[in-house]
């Protein structure tokens, strides 16, 4: 399928009712996590029809794709951005799309600055939603994608220095086309936190970069290396008249 083809599906598919039911949940969540991330540049990976970026403070927002309602149109496995640069990134199910996730999460790790943040979302293959996947059609979108196991996640954000702050589960209902079934489902929602909190259809990952100091401690040249002995003066040698004329005067 080519980016045209998938942008046109993921669009199509974001407006029926489970698209609607993953969106909603989506949105509120980026909502709440870019909410209170400052700095000077925040971008989108993907998903550019929508803006996830809404509720951020960051004055300079830009969307990053390759379809037409891109501002930067351009390869996420090689971003055209300077290095340590990025406030905030946020990937709505960027990787599993991918033919080179890990890349992908190389780049971010390179353009985002120190301290830093990236939010993500991915489809959970250990969830209804990724059973639906392994017996079910994947000619359609989002089924075609690679759902990406999370601690698989977890370890490509550790190996490059991204420290994971947050997460979150979302979309508990099964992934049903009509919409009275997804609310007759939707006392799934509710307890899926408490009863099962890592079968979510949706997780969510909210990381900083760390980028750890460090300090060189010189030594403190001196010109006295090897510090002066005080050593006792010698004595004098005296002639064998004064000695006995000395040792008379004490007695």
């Amino acid at each position: 399928m080519s980016i045209a083809d998938r942008i046109t599906a993921a669009t199509h598919w974001l407006a029926t009712p489970p698209g609607q039911y993953v969106l909603a949940r989506e949105q509120a969540y980026f909502d709440n996590a870019v909410a209170d991330i400052f700095g000077y540049h925040a971008l989108q990976l993907g998903m550019e029809e929508l803006d996830l970026l809404r509720s951020s403070r960051i004055p300079l927002r830009v969307h990053v794709g390759r379809g037409a309602n891109a501002g930067l149109r351009a390869d996420f496995r090689d971003l055209p951005i300077e290095s340590n640069s990025v406030d905030l990134m946020v990937l709505p199910h960027t990787l599993e799309f991918s033919d080179h996730p890990h890349q992908i999460v190389r780049e971010v790790a390179r353009a985002l600055r120190p301290e830093g943040q990236v939010v993500i979302a991915g489809f959970n293959p250990l969830s209804l939603w990724g059973l639906r996947r392994g017996f079910g059609s994947r000619d359609e979108y989002p089924w075609q994608g690679r759902f990406i196991h999370l601690p698989r996640v977890k370890d490509w954000f550790a190996l490059l220095g991204l420290e994971i702050v947050a997460g979150s589960m979302a979309c508990y209902a099964p992934p049903c086309a009509d919409q009275k079934w997804l609310d007759r489902f939707a006392f799934m929602e509710k307890a899926g936190d408490r009863w099962w909190p890592i079968a979510g259809g949706v997780y969510f990952l909210q990381a900083i970069k760390r980028v750890r100091g460090i300090r060189l401690i010189m030594p403190k040249w001196s010109d006295n290396v090897v510090p002066k002995k005080n050593l006792a003066p010698m004595p004098e040698r005296v002639s064998d008249k004064e000695g006995i004329a000395a040792r008379t005067r004490v007695r």
